[in-house]
């Protein structure tokens, strides 16, 4: 299972969100919930979005994105 191909490019690997059951925020240790569209996870408890890239989330607190 892929993402659409961005113009110009091969898709990306789709996150198998099945993984969500195993992952945990790594700051608030809460449930994260998967943005299809951003391709990210997404604490609300700690107010981050971690990225998923080539398929994988990217689950350090460095990478992450502050949302509110």
């Amino acid at each position: 299972m892929t993402e659409p191909a961005p113009a110009g490019g091969a898709p990306a690997p789709a996150f198998d969100a099945r993984m969500l059951e195993s992952l945990i925020c790594p700051v608030s240790r809460a449930m994260l919930t998967y943005d299809a569209d951003r391709q990210e996870l997404l604490s609300k408890a700690a107010h981050l979005a971690f990225p998923i890239r080539d398929g994988i989330p990217v689950m350090l607190v460095s990478e992450a994105r502050r949302i509110d």
